[in-house]
């Protein structure tokens, strides 16, 4: 499935005038001024980022499998979803999330999906399947997020970067959706992503 367009390609959309007023290793910004469809002429600062991807790698859902037996069987045990906790500055929190990175320049999603797996819990797996795709806050940041379901899991050696402090753990879905609806999980693709497998596995 190809991405999304970035709204500049929009045939309606003149762009006036565009500056990059920061550019760093992550995200660039740029001060834009543009006439929109509505015929307004505004200033539009906004953050570019290459896009990234979320990996809900699941133990015991088999939605992937071609086989009903095999999913018949599987849904004896409930599914648990493999989440990490990290501390983000940015929030000044330690928080629980499904692991995700950043899609390096010129590398597609699925293979960055794999890459940043193995990189932060050590795990592999043998299935994979696109299954949200959205943008994180389309008010001032074009980034998009890739959530992909893994299955058929092995653990190996996690690989973090160096100024990564992870810590990884299974919750069953039931654990990940009382912590959802009840707002220990604050991170929005993690909420996005344990709500959508709640109703996939249900059917």
């Amino acid at each position: 499935m190809p991405r999304a367009r970035k709204s500049s390609t929009n045939k309606q959309v003149k762009i006036l005038s565009s500056k990059v007023a920061y550019r760093g290793p992550v995200f660039s910004i740029t001060s834009d001024q543009v006439k929109e469809p509505c015929g307004a002429t505004v200033r539009r600062d906004i953050v570019r980022h290459s896009g990234s991807v979320v990996m809900m790698a699941v133990e015991g859902s088999n939605l992937l499998s071609r086989g009903k037996k095999k999913q018949q069987r599987a849904a004896k045990a409930e599914p648990r979803v493999l989440m990490v906790r990290q501390y983000r500055y940015t929030v000044n929190d330690f928080i629980w999330e499904l692991p995700a990175g950043r899609i390096d320049e010129g590398e597609d999603e699925l293979p960055a999906a794999k890459r940043e797996l193995l990189e932060e819990t050590g795990y592999t797996a043998e299935r994979w399947k696109r299954v949200l795709y959205f943008y994180v806050s389309p008010g001032f940041l074009d980034e998009t997020m890739a959530v992909y379901l893994a299955e058929d899991l092995t653990s190996g050696q996690a690989q973090p970067e160096e100024d990564e402090s992870i810590v990884k753990r299974f919750f069953t879905l039931s654990q990940a959706l009382r912590l959802v609806m009840r707002g220990k999980i604050r991170d929005a693709k993690t909420i996005a992503s344990v709500l959508w497998l709640n109703q996939a596995i249900k059917g």
